[in-house]
């Protein structure tokens, strides 16, 4: 690979990485061409021979599950550190540090129970406490603090984490997935954690080392695995292009297009980041369900994720992502050309002109040309659609006001499937300002008791109402050099899923 391909690959990856973030939000990231070039190697234009397998990291910033702001470290912490639970490839939580759990009978408290004789990297006992340490922290912080919205209190019980919520959530355990660390070491650069490696560093650089008394029974293949270090998110691209780091992950629906890919493999994760557009219910124009619906009708799903996302998202219709258990699929309705015209206009009847406003932020050049074809196909009969693209401080501030008519968002949602801050009454982001006693209904229901009949009746009523509409679930991307590494099958949460059964060829020399 020469020299300009990975430059070219870095500068499809620098804005693509991915972070880490609950609700819609952009992360602005210099132009690769706007970064210092001391930054980056210098000498052979030649990708260095694989002869461990080594990841990137971040090496001046914190490596804490809770705190850390970039994907980079993320992957790291996988090997460090573990949750209560991990979401499987269907975001069904599965125990890892809980080895059993009960609700009392009104769904309000939950008791978890931990499992023994799991230590930390130094050798001392992990404990509920840790857990509680932990939490209380992620209860402040920006990335997890809207999983803490329903919880009325937590403590520590005879060696059990007792957690008590405001309303019934039977979905609990799928928000308690956050990677725990030992009390007391939060501070460190690195805290210690439970996690099948430890971290070490000396004069000869940093690495990973397989711990040998993890309570864990996989055997995993690498004895140490070398941490590459670099500045920031952009020069980790440029390590993965130069192949001095060996696995990167990446949102390719990002600002940047991945053309220069093709020295990579991917493997695709779904994600709970869902795309989605929205309804200003207050504004005369789309205070009819009626036409929010027919608008539903309008938009081929299944041609937005192929042609305009490029392959790397699911369609869906409700705010729940297909790769679930709990996805309605007997409610989805095939795409069917005509019908949208037909509803707005039946009989050929002669209605006002309404031209409507659709807002979209600027800095994602997917997400704009997603706001021009949905004007396109909005456009019918009586009705003009008119995208209008703002940079992100005054798209924000727009739907803040409630200056719009729609407007393309993303949403980063819980496993829980709770969508009460975009369509509960009074939710955060509801910046349609729509409210239904039914849907609230329907919502508390849902998340009272978790399961496809209460799933499909959420669905049901957002579906007649209509105050956004769900389009598509983004994936994550893993990326790794061509055919050094086989058996990847990642989960948004775990990029490294399975690791122990991962084959990694390094060439003999």
């Amino acid at each position: 690979m020469k020299k300009t391909l990975a430059f070219a690959l870095a500068l499809a990856l620098c804005l693509s990485l991915t972070g880490c973030w609950d609700a819609e939000g952009t992360v602005e990231t210099p132009d690769f061409w706007e970064v210092e070039q001391e930054e980056f190697p210098t000498g052979t234009a030649e990708p260095e021979k694989v002869t461990e397998f080594t990841l990137p990291y971040l090496n001046a910033q914190t490596l804490d599950p809770v705190a850390c702001s970039d994907g980079v470290q993320q992957v790291v912490g996988t090997l460090l550190y573990e949750g209560l639970f991990a979401l499987d490839e269907h975001f069904a939580p599965q125990p890892v540090l809980c080895t059993s759990y009960d609700a009392s009978s009104n769904g309000l408290t939950y008791t978890f129970r931990m499992r023994e004789n799991v230590t930390f990297s130094d050798g001392s006992i992990f404990s509920a406490s840790d857990v509680l340490a932990t939490y209380r922290r992620a209860q402040a912080s920006d990335r997890y603090s809207a999983r803490f919205a329903n919880i009325a209190s937590m403590r520590v019980n005879r060696g059990a984490l007792v957690i008590t919520l405001i309303k019934p959530d039977s979905a609990l355990p799928a928000l308690l997935d956050i990677p725990i660390v030992r009390s007391g070491t939060e501070k460190d650069l690195v805290p210690l954690g439970t996690g099948p490696y430890w971290f070490q560093s000396d004069e000869e650089g940093a690495r990973l080392l397989r711990k040998e008394h993890w309570w864990g029974s996989e055997a995993y293949p690498l004895e140490r695995i070398p941490l590459s270090p670099a500045k920031n998110a952009d020069t980790a691209a440029y390590l993965f292009s130069a192949e001095t780091a060996h696995l990167l992950t990446a949102d390719l629906l990002s600002p940047t297009a991945a053309a220069a890919l093709g020295g990579a493999d991917m493997a695709d994760a779904p994600s709970t980041a869902m795309l989605f557009l929205g309804f200003n219910t207050k504004a005369s124009a789309l205070s009819s369900a009626a036409l929010r619906v027919a608008m539903d009708a309008a938009i081929d799903r299944d041609a937005v994720v192929s042609t305009l996302l490029a392959g790397h998202a699911a369609p869906a219709r409700f705010p729940i992502s297909p790769a679930s258990a709990l996805y309605p699929e007997t409610l989805d309705m095939p795409f069917v050309s005509g019908a949208y015209a037909a509803a707005i206009a039946p009989d050929g009847a002669e209605q006002a002109p309404l031209a409507l406003r659709l807002l979209v932020n600027e800095e994602n050049t997917f997400k704009v040309s997603l706001a021009e074809y949905l004007a396109r196909t909005l456009t019918a009969a009586h009705i003009t659609v008119t995208p209008v693209v703002l940079p992100w401080s005054d798209y924000v501030s727009a739907l803040e006001r409630g200056d719009f008519d729609l407007w393309l968002g993303e949403v980063r949602l819980t496993a829980d499937w709770n969508v009460s801050r975009l369509v509960g009454t009074n939710g955060a982001l509801n910046y349609g300002r729509f409210s239904s006693a039914d849907v609230d209904k329907a919502l508390d229901a849902f998340l009272k008791s978790e399961n496809e009949t209460t799933a499909a009746a959420l669905c049901q009523c957002l579906a007649a109402e209509a105050p956004i509409l769900p389009l598509a679930f983004k994936n994550l991307t893993v990326l790794t050099p061509r055919g050094v590494v086989e058996g990847v099958s990642p989960t948004a949460a775990q990029p490294l899923r399975g690791f122990a059964q991962w084959r990694i060829r390094i060439p003999a020399e």
